[in-house]
């Protein structure tokens, strides 16, 4: 009797000095498995079991975030609008004309859309490929959850916090030192020279109104789409204190271009030379490289008030 209950002492005082233990040097309890996740995107919940390892990516924005984390090498594919980074295996598959034989032949186990154009998503589903649908953003906050959302299911959650860290970090103190150069500012942000522009309630418009610009595209959205063809006599009227050229690539547009348009050298961002010469897909898209959209705005808007 007197054996079992030193025994059971004994015991027990291993087990308090194995605890002590764990507690001292970390916990001892298994890491958390980063497979299988689950993710909620806007068109619903999606499981990955596994990493993937054959991606295709049919969305320029999601190409981008995927070298960014990391999971560049699991990538196979991607869409014809992909251009960057240029190493990304670009094809001539089409993110807004899909063809689901074309994308099956990859053998993928992951593909990201950013258009369900057609049934897509469903299409592929019926094939056992797993979806990732990533629509539009038309908040940063939107923009940075999409790529925690990446990170989560290639298994780079670590690199795509990261990375949100770092970009938020340099976005917010860009945005805090220019801000106060914005204030009283107008700006008309060009998507062609038919002009065509985008509102405050776009998510490029969002940007704009970070720094505390004016956008002379709200007044004219009667129709509410966010994306307004403006007129000549418009523009000239609404006389913007910076112009952001986000066609510069798709159909040439420079500042002197933009001068020689009838009346448009008496704008004050013509006159000014606060014109801003915009990568279109740095411009349109809301991947790691909103970075360097921020630091265009600030350094025209440090060059206005010079």
């Amino acid at each position: 009797m007197l054996r079992s209950s030193l025994l059971a002492v004994l015991t027990a005082v291993c087990a308090l000095a194995l605890g002590a233990s764990g507690a001292a040097g970390g916990s001892t309890a298994p890491a958390q498995k980063p497979f299988p996740v689950t993710i909620t995107t806007p068109s619903g919940k999606v499981t990955i079991t596994r990493k993937p390892r054959r991606i295709v990516s049919l969305s320029p924005t999601a190409t981008e975030t995927l070298f960014a984390i990391g999971a560049g090498p699991q990538v196979v594919a991607v869409d014809d609008q992909s251009d960057y980074p240029k190493n990304a295996p670009k094809t001539s598959l089409s993110g807004f004309t899909p063809n689901v034989e074309a994308i099956a032949k990859y053998r993928p186990d992951l593909v990201v859309i950013a258009f369900d154009t057609k049934g897509l998503a469903a299409s592929l589903r019926r094939l056992k490929i797993k979806v990732v649908h990533h629509d539009g953003v038309k908040t940063l906050k939107g923009a940075y959850t999409q790529i925690r959302q990446l990170g989560m299911v290639t298994g780079h959650t670590e690199t795509a916090t990261a990375l949100v860290k770092q970009m938020r970090t340099r976005i917010d103190r860009i945005v805090e030192a220019s801000r106060s150069r914005a204030r009283g500012l107008s700006v008309y942000h060009e998507l062609g020279p038919d002009l065509f522009s985008a509102t405050s309630e776009t998510f490029i418009g969002k940007v704009y109104a970070l720094f505390g610009l004016e956008n002379i595209a709200d007044e004219a959205d009667s129709a509410g789409t966010g994306y307004p063809q403006l007129s000549a006599e418009y523009v000239v009227a609404a006389d913007p204190d910076v112009i952001v050229l986000a066609d510069i690539i798709c159909c040439g547009q420079k500042p002197s271009t933009v001068a020689a348009r009838p009346g448009w050298d008496r704008i004050s961002a013509v006159r000014t030379g606060s014109i801003i010469r915009m990568d279109d897909s740095v411009a349109s898209r809301w991947g790691p490289r909103l970075v360097n959209l921020f630091r265009a705005m600030s350094s025209a808007l440090a060059r206005l008030r010079a």
